[in-house]
């Protein structure tokens, strides 16, 4: 493929929109259940309460209720990004307004508009699908390796043991040779 393209709307997401757009209450029950632990943490660590990202997140469920009634939302990424876009352009413009700062911004002006931010989203998603795809293509005992320094935090000693490596520059020698790999697969997906 020779650029990264739109992921496709997962199914589960098209059938929460049709929920909505039929009024079913499970639906949006169902919203606060799997969205609103991410909106809570975004809001508590950006100076909110927890009362504060009920409301920040009641406005956005609110937005996407009445885009979808209007009988012309289209989703272009995952629901959980869009929500998550919403809410945190909410919450920007809550600070602002009582002159407290969103962290890691230190000016709302500069705030970039919701379109652009949920743009950034989307492609950090299809960025995020693309490398999941060329981590089940680098196989074993590379995935594996990889997955347990990076996302498992073990350390080169403890991955030396689990693999039985003879020492740790072997066990080092190894990762590195699994990460020239995974680049390769990752560049020769997304060019």
């Amino acid at each position: 493929m020779s650029k990264l393209s739109k992921p496709a709307v997962p199914g589960a997401d098209l059938r929460i929109i049709d929920g909505i757009a039929h009024g079913d209450a499970v639906t949006l029950e169902g919203l606060y259940h799997d969205y609103f632990p991410m909106v809570l943490n975004m809001v508590v660590q950006n100076s909110g309460t927890e009362d504060e990202a009920k409301d920040v997140f009641q406005e956005a469920i609110i937005v996407l209720y009445d885009k979808v009634k209007q009988g012309d939302f289209a989703l272009s990424s995952k629901l959980k990004t869009y929500i998550y876009s919403v809410c945190r352009r909410l919450w920007l413009k809550q600070l602002g307004n009582k002159g407290r700062t969103f962290h890691d911004v230190s000016n709302y002006e500069d705030v970039i508009p919701v379109e652009e931010d949920l743009a950034k989203h989307v492609e950090k998603d299809l960025q995020l699908t693309v490398m999941e795809q060329a981590l089940d293509k680098l196989g074993e005992p590379c995935r594996t390796i990889i997955h347990d320094f990076y996302i498992m935090n073990l350390s080169m000693q403890e991955i030396c043991e689990k693999f039985g490596y003879t020492n740790t520059d072997n066990a080092k020698t190894q990762k590195y040779k699994c990460l020239q790999r995974l680049k390769k697969l990752f560049f020769t997906t997304t060019t």
